[in-house]
């Protein structure tokens, strides 16, 4: 592989949020008369986009229902939810490193952009990336696929020079559908099942891993 560009995943690859999206999560079902399932059986929401992971929660299609879920959602993780995070360990470490090599970085993730600017600002990371993309607060680009087909367009970058990594099918399959290079991360929230499943280009438990790769070109 001759990688340049790297776009990398936020959610379950660059942090750990499980405790900030689950109470989220939570507020709103609560809110909304709903029981609120264990923050445990939460941690599939981690990855997918918010309204799908409504929906099913919901057992519910009603448009007025879903979008005042992910309204009331957002309202708590715009003041608490984002911060209730966590670096997961030898990250800064490693995008320095892969900043050094030379390598180009982009944030892409399913998150509206605007929160994700933060959380990178929040753990010191927004120096190491050339630029955040993200969804937005419309809905717009909220599935893989349409927001890596975005980030090639507007940043002109090559298909066969950018690599996508994640630790969620979403990911790969996004990059699959852009022609892009793929890599999984195990140390997130998608099982080696569902990594497999979708036969990304590389698997790696450690962001160190993922780091000795590039270097050795």
């Amino acid at each position: 592989m001759q990688i340049s560009n790297l776009l990398f995943d936020l959610d379950g690859t660059l942090t750990d949020p499980k405790t900030g999206i689950t109470r989220c999560i939570q507020h709103s079902l609560t809110s909304l008369g709903f029981a609120a399932p264990h923050e445990d059986a939460l941690a599939w929401c981690i990855g997918p986009p918010l309204r799908q992971s409504f929906g099913h929660l919901l057992q519910s299609t009603d448009d007025d229902l879903l979008e005042e879920a992910v309204l009331r959602y957002r309202q708590r993780f715009a003041e608490v939810g984002l911060f209730e995070n966590r670096l997961y360990d030898d990250i800064p470490q490693a995008l320095s490193d892969l900043k050094d090599q030379g390598f180009r970085l982009f944030l892409a993730t399913s998150k509206p952009r605007v929160f994700a600017e933060r959380i990178l600002k929040h753990f010191g990371l927004a120096d190491f990336f050339d630029t955040a993309h993200g969804s937005e607060l419309n809905g717009d680009r909220t599935e893989k696929p349409s927001l890596i087909r975005y980030i090639l367009h507007e940043e002109a970058l090559q298909a066969e020079a950018t690599l996508i990594i994640g630790d969620r099918k979403y990911d790969i399959i996004g990059g699959k559908a852009n022609n892009i290079h793929t890599a999984a991360v195990t140390y997130g929230y998608g099982s080696m099942e569902e990594l497999e499943a979708e036969s990304p280009d590389c698997i790696f438990d450690t962001p160190h891993e993922l780091v000795k790769f590039l270097k050795a070109g």
